[in-house]
């Protein structure tokens, strides 16, 4: 039998977390272009919205409480995972639809966009993060404390902007909200849980996916739709009807996933 190794590991579980949130992005792109007649540019803010946990602001709290602070890799795995993948994306269908592209079509307008969106700097830092980490270069320890006070750092800045974007919001319960709030809080882990039973994953790395899953929506989808003049009604009420739905969602998530 072949032992895998840390960096093995490392990319198995990035190419699961890769698999389900661009699954999820998918289901619900077609939802808000087909069912709710959204724009492309609207139904991708949207799409980002559902597919993109809130990771940042309350992953890395969740994770290192309940599995202590060495575990937080797999927070970081999934962010990478959501900025390499379906932020490029949805910065692309955002970048071809942006009047200035106007001019442009066909493979010129899609070539276009991808590439801009590719440039940008919420998808080159990732990446560069994700070949460094699995190249096993160590870095000095003095740029390493640096990164880890950042990272501490981080925490609170992405909760507070978590809060100012909350209370700048207006909750609507259409239709189109209660659907992708219970995609996004119910059809998420279970859909985690579902590639977990099929795909080999160690048992706390399964737990801690299904956990991170469980979490509220994230606001990098309106943050996006602010950044290309796309105000969304439902996408600022789904940011706030999946926060409230997750006090209920998320202790569930815990007990069912605990040991024993």
């Amino acid at each position: 039998m072949t032992t895998l190794t840390a960096r093995d590991r490392l990319l198995l579980r990035a190419r699961h977390l890769d698999a389900w949130a661009f699954g999820l992005y998918g289901l619900s792109y077609w939802m808000q272009r087909r069912l709710f007649g959204l724009g492309s540019s609207a139904a991708a803010v949207q799409a980002l919205t559902v597919s993109l946990p809130n990771n940042a602001a309350a992953g890395l709290p969740l994770i290192a409480a309940v599995f202590g602070p060495t575990r937080t890799i797999d927070v970081a795995l999934v962010i990478a995972a959501g900025a390499i993948v379906v932020s490029p994306l949805t910065l692309a269908i955002l970048e071809a639809n942006r009047p200035a592209s106007g001019d442009r079509r066909g493979a010129d307008l899609i070539l276009g966009a991808v590439g801009r969106s590719l440039r940008k700097p919420i998808v080159v830092a990732p990446i560069v993060g994700a070949l460094w980490a699995v190249s096993a270069i160590l870095l000095p320890d003095f740029v390493g404390q640096a990164f880890d006070l950042i990272g501490q750092a981080a925490r609170g800045v992405a909760l507070f902007l978590t809060g100012l974007i909350l209370s700048s919001q207006r909750l609507q319960l259409t239709p189109n909200v209660i659907s992708v709030t219970l995609l996004s809080n119910v059809a998420r882990p279970l859909l985690v849980a579902g590639l977990i039973m099929l795909l080999p994953m160690p048992h706390d790395a399964g737990r801690a996916a299904i956990l991170l899953s469980a979490l509220p929506s994230g606001f990098f989808g309106v943050l996006f739709g602010l950044r290309y003049g796309i105000e969304s009604n439902e996408t600022g009420s789904t940011l706030i009807a999946s926060s409230l739905l997750s006090a209920a969602t998320l202790p569930v998530a815990l007990v069912l996933t605990r040991d024993g």
